[in-house]
């Protein structure tokens, strides 16, 4: 039961109970999403009890316009919600009507009339090539336990040398690696492979000779002091360090490090249909971003060093 619950009929509330167990098991949404959607429909059963004057039912669902639609997105706006969040708000709304309508109960012509908010454009901060190649070094110098500095620097290499995402880097086994490539199971359970070119798989290779923890084939190979998956929080701080070491931006993240191998690949005549591949995006669109950063740093060397600037 939400904390919405006693404004939501009961025959309504088994089929969110449904919905909820579809997208834990069928679709498998990660522990983050699965609980943003559902608060996201609890805010909005809780608007539509107050909008209403009464608990929430089906033929509520069934007899909701527009404007109902449009007055709960005002409401949230009130609330301080920002673009993104009505955005995955809607599109958490609209997953359970479509679970509505895929089981024949209901099916709503309102939302297809709303549209999702504009969402602010804001580029990727990539490091420049020598800030990044810094990084690396630097973790090897200042660590006292070789075989620490040799973790974290392998998950470094692969953020910035593979373009992994942490949580893809983290979650690598033994049984991914092979002689050319790393297999990497990302968003959505999609499976890519990834070239591993030498100073990465030498950065591995470092960390296995010394891991002094037993690594099965198929169990996490980044491991903690204590022997379990490595919190991703570590390499966070990791990087935090650097940043006040090295002197780099606020932006400078382990997330960074893969906006600049996308961005470094680009600047060198990367193919983006081939960096989209790598990346492991779904869309072209998406990948697309990194020319607009590469645009920009032209932009910006034009304005400094043109003599008619």
């Amino acid at each position: 039961m939400t904390d919405t619950g006693f404004a939501i009929a009961a025959p309504l509330r088994a089929h969110i109970t449904d919905w909820r167990r579809e997208l834990e098991t069928a679709r498998r949404l990660s522990p983050r999403t699965f609980e943003a959607y559902g608060r996201d429909l609890d805010q909005f059963m809780a608007f539509l009890a107050r909008h209403m004057g009464g608990p929430v039912t089906l033929d509520d669902l069934r007899s909701l316009r527009p404007a109902d639609l449009r007055a709960f997105l005002a409401d949230r706006r009130r609330r301080q919600a920002g673009s993104r969040t009505l955005a995955r708000s809607l599109s958490g709304i609209k997953s359970f009507f479509t679970h509505l309508e895929r089981n024949d109960v209901l099916a709503l012509e309102a939302l297809s009339v709303i549209r999702t908010p504009r969402l602010p454009r804001t580029l990727p901060k990539p490091l420049t090539p020598l800030q990044a190649k810094a990084v690396i070094p630097h973790i090897l110098e200042d660590e006292d336990r070789p075989w620490v500095a040799a973790r974290d620097a392998a998950v470094v290499a692969l953020c910035y040398g593979a373009g992994l995402r942490i949580s893809e880097a983290l979650a690598l086994t033994r049984s991914d690696l092979d002689s050319a490539s790393l297999r990497i199971t990302g968003k959505g359970n999609k499976v890519r492979l990834v070239p591993l070119i030498a100073p990465v798989r030498a950065a591995i290779e470092d960390y296995l000779k010394l891991c002094p923890h037993a690594l099965a084939a198929d169990e996490p190979m980044f491991r903690g002091i204590k022997g379990g998956p490595l919190n991703p929080r570590l390499i966070q701080s990791r990087i935090e360090k650097l940043r006040r070491a090295l002197g780099l931006p606020a932006s400078a993240t382990p997330h960074a490090l893969r906006h600049s191998f996308a961005t470094h690949l680009l600047a060198k005549g990367g193919d983006l249909r081939a960096i989209q591949d790598l990346l492991g995006h779904a869309s072209l669109s998406t990948t697309q971003i990194y020319t607009h950063i590469d645009s920009e740093r032209l932009l910006d060397a034009y304005r400094a060093a043109h003599p008619r600037r």
